[in-house]
């Protein structure tokens, strides 16, 4: 990987590098705290990892550049295994090649440790392997001490709902509305709205049991999508419990 490498180096910009910091927070107390940006932005980083993924993935071959403390080295790594999961699923993928994705996955996550890293790659990845198999995975990654393994579950359940699923969706958004960091608020929020587009009844009962203890974060992710009076309707009942 060494030629992958230096093409990310030659495309790094120090400016771009400056402003990346400092969105994902790389300051100290951020969630991102202590990471290394050289400054190449995702649209480049995928044009630079489309000859890799018209390869089988092999785990030796990519497994410094996951365990890299430069930020764009992991999210090339996770581009790739993302496309060749991706690739993978479904009856005319290689069951096998996704199974090695995914275990070597989770064998990392250590190494997913931002919200972009885990939303370009659980969904195909995670979700994807386990679109026909056990969910209990998900529900472990969600009752785990870290919150990239909490979010890969959230987010990695989406992939469900392309096949019109929304069970799992639901019942890990319930067991974790109550976690305490605001990018869990968010990812519960986005993932309750997405479901709700498949089903937006299932929504209305959820938010009902719900809407007036969840985090506000989250209701307003959920929300987004309804109509203006409705929002306000669900604002206001959370708001009037709450005060």
């Amino acid at each position: 990987m060494h030629e992958l490498v230096r093409a990310i180096t030659d495309a790094a910009d120090p400016a771009d590098a400056i402003m990346l910091a400092k969105y994902f927070q790389v300051r100290p107390g951020g969630y991102g705290e202590g990471d290394v940006f050289v400054g190449v932005k995702l649209s480049r980083l995928r044009g630079l990892a489309a000859p890799y993924v018209r390869e089988p993935f092999v785990p030796d071959r990519w497994r410094a550049l996951l365990r890299s403390p430069v930020h764009e080295h992991r999210l090339i790594a996770l581009v790739v295994m993302n496309e060749r999961a991706r690739r993978n699923g479904g009856p005319r993928g290689n069951a096998d090649e996704l199974e090695v994705v995914y275990r070597c996955y989770l064998d990392h996550t250590a190494y997913v440790n931002n919200w972009d890293l885990v939303d370009v790659s659980c969904q195909a990845i995670v979700g994807g392997y386990l679109q026909d198999r056990d969910r209990a995975p998900l529900y472990g990654l969600a009752r785990s001490a870290s919150l990239w393994e909490r979010r890969i579950a959230m987010v990695g359940a989406q992939h469900f709902l392309k096949s019109g699923e929304t069970f799992d969706v639901f019942a890990l958004a319930e067991e974790l509305l109550a976690d305490p960091e605001d990018l869990m608020h968010k990812a519960v929020g986005w993932s309750l709205r997405e479901a709700g587009r498949r089903d937006g009844a299932a929504l209305r009962r959820f938010l009902e049991a719900h809407a007036t203890t969840m985090p506000r974060t989250a209701l307003r992710y959920a929300i987004e999508h309804f109509d203006p009076e409705e929002r306000r309707d669900y604002l206001g009942r959370a708001r009037a419990l709450r005060n």
